[in-house]
This record gives structure tokens, sequence and C-alpha cells, in this order.
């Protein structure tokens, strides 16, 4: 697909009467209950047609019984009698596994919140799509694993996607789509995460608790030692060429530890563009929920004077080799990021587990990509097959390192 095929679709919001309807798949995960919290202050402008998560059954309850979706979704198929007895007497639909999963995403909701994290948030998002829903898209891995099908899919369904990120919702709102071609550099930032001033020897013995620390942002344990690693950033590059109509080789990434500047875009004029605030997800959600208009958020406000001072520097890529790994796979192309993704899932897991070292995760990555070099992915069964195939070499490495 050219870079000029790239733009995303865009499309004013259906003002209808009544409620704007939508679905959150993931609604217990940080994404999901901040989507939540938002919707919690406007009850009557929202009505929530699916709310889904993987395995956090009680909370799951606890939502549907508050909000009153249509139907509730648990995708580990083993609770679902824990799910139905906890909305017995409610006229919730309920249901789970990976076909009600998909019957979630195809329900009539003007509005999709893709919040599940990981590979498996593919499928579900790619039905919302092909529906032409408005997506809010905080599921990276859906333009990692399979950006031109997904694309594809925008651009034949009519659907609108909407970068959730914090790093996208940036770009987003400051990129001039019209002018595409006076846009120089997009630069991505990052904290560093919570290593960000450790050398590798340091690194080698830190623990799944101090990874799972953010310094600036609460998220989930994997997308947090993925910070950790800066594997986060590098899954955002692959992102960022997806979403926005610059190459590769035009996409920075610059270290900005405290997390104030979320993104720039760099103009051929000389201008910079930043998108500034607080680091609280509820921002870039909200923007999100409302485009194209704008609504309120209890995210606190930036006050740059008692902040005093914003600091920058290059990444280390020594330290942090995720970053040059997620490059190569996406200047491999094919189906070396949907390889990059699926052995990084598998690695992290692993680390938390305590299987291998927090080193160890770009190497069992790198070692997977050296075995699967950019396969073709041309449709969704090939990129899930890559992902399959992806996951088993990441795992004979890790069990290489526990031998």
């Amino acid at each position: 697909m050219s870079v000029a095929a790239r733009k995303p679709t865009m499309r004013p919001r259906r003002d209808g009467v009544g409620p704007r309807s939508i679905t959150i798949l993931g609604s217990t995960g940080s994404i999901g209950c901040n989507t939540l919290d938002l919707v919690a202050r406007n009850m009557d402008g929202y009505a929530v047609e699916a709310l889904t998560a993987h395995s956090n059954v009680k909370l799951l309850i606890e939502q549907a019984l508050q909000f009153r979706p249509r139907m509730a979704v648990i995708a580990d198929a083993r609770l679902y009698d824990d799910l139905k007895a906890g909305l017995a007497g409610t006229n919730i639909a309920v249901g789970a596994g990976r076909a009600a999963l998909l019957e979630a995403a195809d329900m009539p909701a003007d509005w999709v919140m893709a919040a599940i994290v990981g590979a498996a948030g593919l499928e579900p998002t790619l039905n919302a799509v092909r529906r032409g829903a408005t997506i809010g898209l905080a599921n990276k891995e859906c333009l990692v694993c399979a950006g031109d099908i997904m694309l594809a899919e925008v651009a034949h369904s009519g659907a609108t996607l909407l970068p959730v990120d914090s790093e996208h919702s940036a770009i987003f709102q400051v990129f001039d789509f019209d002018n595409a071609q006076a846009v120089d550099r997009i630069v991505l930032t990052a904290s560093g995460g919570p290593f960000l001033g450790f050398s590798r020897a340091q690194m080698a013995d830190v623990t799944p608790a101090q990874a799972v620390a953010h310094p600036n942002w609460d998220m989930g344990a994997k997308i947090s030692v993925d910070s950790a690693t800066m594997m986060n950033k590098g899954l955002e590059l692959i992102e960022a060429y997806h979403l926005f109509p610059v190459p590769e080789e035009r996409i920075d990434i610059l270290v900005h530890p405290q997390s104030v500047i979320h993104s720039m875009v760099a103009y051929t004029d000389g201008s910079v563009l930043a998108q500034m605030g607080v680091p609280d997800m509820r921002t870039p959600i909200a923007y999100a929920l409302a485009w194209p208009r704008r609504e309120g958020s209890p995210a606190a406000r930036l006050d740059l004077a008692k902040i005093g001072a914003l600091t920058f520097e290059a990444p280390d890529q020594k330290r942090f080799p995720a970053l040059r790994l997620a490059r190569e796979s996406l200047q491999a192309g094919r189906g070396a990021p949907t390889v990059l993704n699926a052995a990084n899932e598998v690695a992290v897991q692993g680390f938390l587990e305590g299987r291998i070292s927090f080193l160890d995760i770009t190497q069992v990555v790198e070692r997977a990509l050296e075995a699967l070099p950019a396969p073709a992915v041309d449709t969704l069964d090939a990129v899930i097959d890559v992902d399959a195939r992806a996951r088993r070499e990441a795992e004979r490495w890790i069990a290489a390192r526990q031998a």
C-alpha cells in the first residue's frame, strides 16, 4: 500500500436523536475502565451496547450492572456460568468465548473502543471495522500485526479509525491531512520507562514488580513491561507508519521523561506542533469519544509553571534494542511485525512468570525474527498462522533459556 493510501478514513460523527451507542471491547482493562469513567459522567449521552472482558468476570459483572449493556461477554469460556449467575434477573444477554466476542463486535454500536490487549483483539476489531463503525483504536497490535489488511477493510467499509494511544492521538490532533506533503517528520515521545537510567548490567536483575511500576502512566502489566523494554515505542512506530502518510525514515523517537508533550509533528516551514497535557489516558479517550467535537474530561489541567522544566534525550538503542528490532521489522515488511509482536507477547509473559530475565525478552524476540524472516501475511488466516508459528518459536527459545 502506498504512503498516500495510508491516510485514515475520517467522517463526521452521526448526530442522531438520543444517546450515542457504544461498545467497549476490553472493558475491564485500564483503557476500558477509563472509558467507562467518562461515560459515567454523562450517562444520558451514551447507551452501552456491549461490554467484553478476558477473565475479570467480577469486574465485568459490576460494570454490566451499572451500565446495563445489551450484552456482556467473557472471553474465557470457563467463566460463563459465573457471568450468567452474576447477571441473573437482568435483561442483559450473556456470552462467552470467541464466537460471542465476535458477536459483541458485530452489534450495531455507533462507536467501538478496541481495547483488548495484544493480538487477541485483531478479529473482533476487524468485525467492527467491517460494519463501518467508528473505532477508538487502543489496540496497537491490530495495525502492527495486520496493518495493510486492517486499512484495506477500513477503506472498503468506510469505517473511521481514531487513535487512542496518547502519542498517536497527539499526532492526529496536529497533523494536517489536507497538506500532508508539508509534513517533514513525526516525533513520537517516550517516557523511557522505569529503567531509563539503568545500565544493561543493572537491568539484568530487575524484577517483574519493578518493571510494571511505570513512573507516569497507570497501565496493565503487559504494556508496562513493554514500556520498560521500550518495545511499546517500537510497536507505536509501526502503528504510526500505518496511521499517518509519512515514510518510516521520517518517524523519530525522542525520550521525554515528564510525559507532558505526547508527540509532535514537524513541518517543512520549520514549525513544530506539539500536543501537551498531563499523563492521563482520559484525555485521548475523551477526544476519541467525542470526535469531531471536544467534551469535558476530569483530567488535571497542565501547569507548566509548576512543572518548571521539560527535558529530552535521544533513545539509547544499545540499552534498549527493542527499538532497533521494531524498526528493522517495519523495514523488512510482510509478516516481520507480526512475528515481532507475537514473540514479544510470549516473552513478556515468560518474564512475568519468572521463566526468563528482563534482558531475555528482546533476545527471545530477535531469535524468533531470525527463525521466521518476513513471512507472507496477505490474509487474516495467514496472520493468525504466522502469529502461532512465532509464538511456538518464542516458547522454544524460552525453554532453551531455562534448560
